[in-house]
């Protein structure tokens, strides 16, 4: 119990500072949660050079708020920074959307499951299957499966309809199972 008031303390300490303005804070701050930060950006991309470009200007946007007092106390800081890497990947992939065409590969395979193998699977692993997705389908199945969002919030988010966004979501799940069963 101690140690949790401790890092609260040293968190909300940290805040003080970068709204301050304190680079050394800032730094500290960015430290603190690469690893969480990264790990969210990396579900959607496909390399870490292109997670970490997501991470970076997610914290840009971070210290550039804080300075602005746009961030406060009213909800704990971890979930404040998670909604702005998302929204920093959805920008990112609208903004490079444009540029890349989508390319769909349908799989009318019987698919079965050992759900042992489902359970050895690591973190490479499941990155490995996502890096295997058609983007917008990666998008969808992260945003819904992983981040909790609902098919409404997704269609704002991604500007699409909300029956595309389903549609997205079983393609990137039947895609998925096919892929599983060819790898594992």
């Amino acid at each position: 119990m101690e140690q949790e008031l401790d890092k609260h303390i040293y968190l909300e300490n940290l805040i003080t500072q970068c709204k301050k303005g304190s680079v050394l804070h800032q730094e500290m701050l960015y430290k603190h949660f690469y690893g969480y930060a990264l790990s969210i950006c990396r579900l959607y991309t496909y390399s870490n050079d292109d997670a970490v470009s997501i991470l970076n200007d997610s914290f840009l946007k971070v210290f550039t708020s804080i300075k602005k007092k746009g961030y406060n106390n009213s909800i704990p800081f971890k979930n404040w920074l998670r909604r702005i890497l998302i929204n920093t990947a959805i920008d990112n992939y609208r903004k490079n959307s444009k540029h890349r065409y989508h390319l769909e590969i349908e799989e009318n395979e019987p698919i079965y499951t050992d759900t042992n193998s489902i359970d050895d699977l690591n973190v490479q692993d499941i990155l490995k299957l996502l890096d295997q997705l058609p983007e917008i389908h990666r998008m969808v199945f992260n945003l819904y499966e992983i981040q909790g969002f609902n098919h409404q919030e997704i269609s704002l988010k991604l500007n699409i309809g909300e029956s595309t966004s389903r549609v997205f979501l079983t393609r990137a799940k039947k895609k998925l199972r096919v892929l599983f069963n060819k790898n594992f």
